[in-house]
């Protein structure tokens, strides 16, 4: 049976079909917002899946480029891997979802949100974001949700839900809120320094419609949801974890005392073969179960420490960062390299500036067509002692690689202020902790190693939260085992003047505002400090020349109708510029012209001569040309392709002439001054007056 549901969402009718499609899915609805219309289907797998210790859940925002009426680029002429915007959304739908279903269940579980059509007014993210919860919600898979999500905009001091296209572009704020009936589950956020009050209430504001969007899905789930199936429970047998725990729990905090994660590592192994060994006997063929018991009891540790005796693994106090450092300019032949450490978490980032030809090229769903800065995140697995091969980017790099390049885009200068396609690239050497904090500290460094003049440096901090029942505490800069062992990872990025970037992941049900105002207070404390005890320490502002292996680049403008001119017939006086000039040339289509050169020198030329070929030669001006004829009156110059100016044998020397052969030869490159532009547009050089008035200027110097 079909049944429509609607509400109003931010002044556009939000249009839910049910029963209309994917029926064999355990649950499907179709989702219209605006003209954005998305397709989520929920699956789940009959059985548990064997020997595994986590929920198999997968969630895919699959694009189409049909949405917005367009064939892909590819040779194929069909999608292929997802976008980086499309693994982004599929991780902002995965966040909220994720803590939200049984901690025993162990069935696979499948959520697709396909973009069918797209309206630029209605962000297909979190309107993917509501279908994949009502998928669930109304579907037999057993799940505690629903959750809404929205996002906030802050549009000349207003704050705004589901921004249009247009105040997108004008907004300081990209934030999307995800929400329970009772409490924030998800907040991803990029922003142009917004003060964390300001960050705040947008956030509560996302909360309040959030709870209007539940109310609504609920509505959906007394009419049409089913009956939550059975599964069979994974959870480990708690007489299990009892006996361990009695046997080992004082072993396990002797293991964990201590700083170091190596020693650490090293010592529970120990423990880990004893425990095996002592219950080989009575729990014969459960080394999986008995594993898990030990990794739960590692867990009752940490948090029994914080919460009753507010003791950190490592002994610091609960709002103490680790021991932090910062160096630069390590790589010699790079153009910007910055080392941050932060106790054992160690990040090198490496600054390559480029052509604006060198930028990102884009074929996604939205307008973004290209960007010219980019950040990209590596984490091999020597960084947390393993050894095994290394794989291309996963979900979680991409995601952190993003958040970096979010935090640290609004300190990138403009294209006018600084014509150069900038890439990031975080090689992870350490990992404990909050590695992409410590990339976004390692990028401030390396930019401003590179001379990239950011408007202000950018520092990341992470805050970390241990809840029971209705106590709860936060402590700032969590180590790997609070990540694993606690119940959120409070990242955020920003300067002095205000917040740049947000990511929250949870393991528990969501926050309240209460925790999250202090979250957003701790982390602007630890942020503060970190800019200014340890990044201003190492750099305290961009360096004021580019590195020599650095192209230098030069930039024009020039008329639209002037560029098939300065290109030529098949690129043929593009190419000539630059085989001559040694230098690298991009014209865009609204005349901007970048020239990129090792030599400064070479750069001033190319751009003379392309300057000389959009615009007509300046009487007075001097130029540098080639000598491309000769003949028995005087010799023909070449000024720029296509431009070619006489020097007659009267003005080829200071002194008199008897024959042109005796002054130049065709090839010589010789320096002239444009005398004259007769009415028919010939043009007449001096070579004598460019010695004369040239040689003069020096000889007085």
């Amino acid at each position: 049976m079909q049944k429509t549901y609607t509400m109003q969402l931010a002044g556009r009718p939000l249009v839910i079909e049910i029963g209309k499609t994917a029926f064999l899915a355990n649950g499907a609805c179709l989702v219209r917002y605006g003209d954005t219309v998305i397709h989520c289907a929920a699956t789940a797998s009959a059985r548990p899946r064997d020997g595994i210790d986590f929920l198999p859940l997968s969630v895919d925002f699959e694009e189409r480029l049909y949405s917005v009426g367009r064939i892909p680029g590819s040779y194929l002429k069909r999608e292929g891997r997802p976008s980086q915007k499309a693994v982004l959304a599929s991780r902002v739908i995965d966040r909220p979802i994720r803590p939200l279903f049984p901690k025993d269940l162990r069935n696979d579980i499948a959520i697709n949100c396909t973009v069918l059509s797209v309206d630029p007014d209605c962000a297909p993210d979190v309107t993917a974001m509501i279908g994949a919860s009502i998928a669930l919600s109304i579907s037999d898979i057993p799940w505690n949700g629903p959750i809404a999500g929205v996002a906030v905009g802050y549009v000349d001091g207003e704050i705004i839900i589901n921004p249009t296209q247009d105040q997108r572009a004008k907004s300081d704020l990209s934030l999307i809120v995800s929400a329970t009936e009772k409490k924030v589950c998800m907040i991803e956020a990029g922003a142009n320094e917004i003060p964390e009050d300001i960050m705040f209430d947008a956030i509560m504001k996302g909360f309040e419609i959030d709870r209007e969007i539940v109310a609504f899905i609920n509505t959906i789930v007394a009419e049409v949801g089913k009956e939550k199936f059975t599964y069979q429970s994974m959870e480990m047998p708690a007489d299990m974890f009892d006996k361990i725990k009695d046997y080992a729990v004082e072993k396990v905090r002797a293991a964990m005392d201590t700083n170091d994660k190596n020693v650490r590592d090293e010592r529970l192994e120990v423990v880990y073969a004893d425990v095996k060994e002592h219950f080989a006997e009575e729990y014969p063929d459960s080394e999986p179960q008995i594993e898990e018991c030990l990794y739960k009891l590692q867990k009752f540790v940490v948090r029994r420490w914080l919460l009753d005796d507010g003791k950190r693994v490592d002994g610091r106090g609960i709002d103490e960062i680790r021991p932090l450092s910062a160096e630069v300019g390590l790589l010699p032949r790079t153009h910007g390299s910055g080392l941050f450490s932060r106790g054992q978490t160690q990040v090198l980032t490496v600054a390559t500036l480029g052509t604006i030809g060198d930028s990102q090229r884009l074929d996604g769903i939205d307008d973004e067509e290209s960007k010219r800065y980019m950040h990209h995140y590596n984490m091999p697995p020597y960084s947390v002692g393993e050894a095994r091969g290394v794989r291309s980017p996963g979900r979680r790099e991409i995601g952190h690689g993003a958040l970096a390049e979010r935090a640290l885009e609004p300190v990138i200068p403009d294209e006018e202020t600084f014509p150069y396609a900038i890439r990031l690239v975080s090689e992870v050497l350490s990992s404990n902790g909050s590695t992409s904090q410590g990339s976004i500290c390692g990028s401030t460094l390396a930019l401003m190693d590179a001379g990239v003049p950011i408007s202000a440096p950018v520092a990341g901090i992470s805050c970390g939260l241990i809840t029971e029942g209705e106590r709860w505490m936060t402590m700032v800069d969590i180590q790997g085992v609070e990540d694993f062992f606690g119940d959120m990872d409070f990242k955020v990025g920003g300067t002095h003047k205000g917040i740049t970037a947000i990511q929250m992941d949870l393991k528990i049900d969501g926050l309240t505002p209460e925790i999250i105002k202090e979250a957003l207070a701790k982390t602007k404390k630890a942020r503060d400090y970190i800019i200014d005890e340890v990044i201003l320490k190492c750099i305290d502002k961009p360096r004021p020349e580019l590195s020599k292996y650095a192209p230098k680049m030069l930039s024009t403008t020039i008329s639209v109708d002037k560029i098939k001119d300065v290109i030529g017939k098949g690129g043929s006086v593009i190419q000539k510029i630059c085989a001559e000039c040694n230098v690298k040339i991009d014209v865009e289509e609204d005349g901007r012209v970048f020239i990129a050169a090792m030599d400064i020198d070479e750069g001033r030329r190319a751009l003379s001569i392309i300057e000389t070929i959009a615009n007509d030669p300046e009487v007075g001006a001097f130029y540098k040309g080639r000598v491309t004829r000769l003949m028995n009156f005087g010799a023909f110059v070449e000024i720029a392709p296509g431009k070619e100016g006489l020097v007659h044998i009267s003005k080829l020397d200071i002194g008199r002439v008897n024959k042109v052969e005796d002054v130049v030869s065709v090839g010589d490159t010789v320096l002239v001054k444009v005398t004259d532009i007769d009415d028919q547009g010939r043009i007449n050089l001096s070579r004598r007056d460019a010695l004369i008035e040239v040689d003069g200027k020096k000889a007085e110097n």
